[in-house]
């Protein structure tokens, strides 16, 4: 929804499509703003001309979809990428198998309280992609799932902290521990 809107108001030509049911509350905010959506399907000839796709974090790398988009040589991205290229300020990006949800509140609360203009973004509070589109804040604090951390390759956090990896989603990496841990340090990517 957040791509959506910062797509949107960037001057793009959106196109949302769910294999499952968008929520009512998603509808009437795609209407209000003018998004073409469709659910319950993916009409592929759209789909497959888009010269870029935003794919949920959800959606595993393996749907056919994604295939089908990679061997056109469509780029498929994150929110996280996309919302990144119109952010200005600055991030901290949290990652880690457990813990991140905890260390990201208790930032983001420190912050709040220190009295800085903070957003909360990531795998808690609202999408990063739709403050970017309607709020400005000098500081978000990021909770980045390693399923979001796939679709970022220029994203770059100014502060990155990697609490820990243990095994855990191996079931979307091939069940090779080494392919989740690359997933966790890209994280750090783009860092000088």
């Amino acid at each position: 929804m957040g791509a959506a809107i910062l797509g949107m108001k960037k001057g793009f030509d959106v196109f949302v499509s769910d294999k499952g049911k968008i929520k009512e509350k998603y509808k009437i905010v795609l209407s209000n703003y003018g998004i073409k959506w469709e659910e319950d399907t993916h009409t592929e000839s759209l789909i497959l001309n888009a010269d870029e796709v935003i794919k949920s974090p959800g959606i595993p790398e393996k749907a056919d979809m994604v295939r089908m988009l990679k061997a056109k040589g469509v780029k498929v991205i994150s929110e996280i990428e996309f919302a990144g290229r119109y952010n200005t300020a600055k991030t901290i990006c949290i990652t880690g198998s457990n813990g991140k949800t905890t260390t990201t509140l208790l930032t983001y609360h420190i912050l709040q309280k220190a009295g800085l203009s903070v957003g909360l973004a990531g795998n808690v509070g609202k999408s990063f992609a739709w403050q970017v589109a309607e709020n400005h804040f000098d500081f978000y604090v990021i909770e980045l799932s390693s399923f979001q951390l796939d679709g970022m390759y220029e994203f770059k956090a100014d502060v990155a902290i990697l609490l820990n990896i243990t095994p855990d989603h191996l079931d979307r990496y091939e069940y090779e521990f080494q392919n989740y841990i690359n997933s966790k340090f890209r994280v750090i990517q783009n860092q000088g």
